[in-house]
């Protein structure tokens, strides 16, 4: 079974935990009008799974949020990188650094 997928926001960062994929999304997605609010970074690195759905939902997340502030990714780790690289969305999906909290 797949892990819990929990979040939380602190500043302008939302963090997410535990595993993002087909199963364990639909809570965060229906949650995601008020979660963006003010949000300019999504930290990833308390990922320990990303499938295909968890990248198509971090791309909505940065193409919701280009209506006003753009939204860059913390904490991607080599297995996201390259997950986001086969599907040719570095240029998408900008990867920051690390969050300033």
């Amino acid at each position: 079974m797949a892990d819990e997928l929990s979040w939380h926001t602190q500043g302008q960062t939302l963090i997410l935990r535990g595993e993002l994929d087909r199963d364990t999304l639909p809570t965060l997605w229906l949650q995601r009008q008020e979660l963006l609010d003010g949000i300019r970074f999504l930290d990833v690195s308390g990922l320990k799974r990303v499938d295909s759905a968890g990248v198509a939902l971090m791309l909505h997340f940065y193409h919701q949020q280009q209506r006003g502030a753009t939204l860059a990714l913390t904490g991607v780790t080599d297995r996201l990188r390259t997950l986001i690289a086969l599907y040719k969305l570095q240029a998408i999906l900008p990867c920051a650094p690390s969050a300033s909290i």
